[in-house]
């Protein structure tokens, strides 16, 4: 299926570049194997554009997908599922995650550069009301820039001034930080994938 996604242009004669989830959505969509045939329920967390979701609904014809943001983003979200050919199968849920009731049980939900916005203390909050919606065998998956270990390159130290700068507590956590957080919230397993430049964790609830 050939879509794109809607690009709004503003006073500048110059047009923005396409959301990166036009390129990174179907690349997240074949590594989490959302193959055609296995109905799936998908939760897109701070889905803003939807683009992620929407790469999986497009790969698999029985995913059905929930996304949830605020009420001005989801209108955008909505114009590029009905672009997709994928609108009867996607939903939304208006809000705050921190507030709103997510529903569930969910074969999937997907964090896409959400965590980073928050301090540890919120980020542990959110993933235990994260794993109260997945379906027992069920995963969530975070997509963001996972830092080394000991945060010693300069780009981690860019990487965390810029949060530091532009949100509350926000940071750009270790694959060793993000798993501890997903164990905290109850999750079995973790494992760490590379979807460059950024990398995805994928955390697994027990059956």
């Amino acid at each position: 299926m050939c879509w794109r996604p809607i690009i709004r242009t503003g006073p500048s004669s110059r047009a923005p570049s396409p959301p990166a989830g036009r390129f990174v959505g179907p690349r997240l969509a074949a590594l989490l194997d959302a193959t055609a045939g296995d109905r799936i329920r998908v939760l897109d967390v701070a889905a803003g554009h939807g683009l992620y979701g929407i790469a999986i609904a497009a790969r698999n014809p029985q995913a059905e997908v929930v996304a949830l943001d605020w009420p001005s983003v989801l209108a955008v979200a909505r114009e590029h599922a009905d672009g997709a050919g994928v609108s009867e199968r996607y939903r939304t849920i208006a809000g705050n995650v921190f507030a709103e009731e997510l529903g569930g049980p969910y074969d999937l939900v997907l964090l896409t550069n959400f965590l980073p916005d928050f301090d540890a203390a919120m980020c542990a909050r959110l993933l235990v009301k994260v794993y109260v919606a997945v379906a027992p065998g069920g995963r969530a998956a975070a997509l963001q820039y996972v830092v080394d270990d000991g945060r010693v390159s300069k780009s981690a130290s860019y990487l965390s001034l810029g949060l530091l700068a532009t949100t509350p507590g926000g940071d750009n956590y270790t694959a060793s930080e993000l798993e501890g957080m997903f164990r905290t919230a109850g999750f079995a397993r973790t494992e760490l994938h590379e979807l460059p430049p950024q990398r995805v964790m994928i955390a697994y609830r027990s059956s």
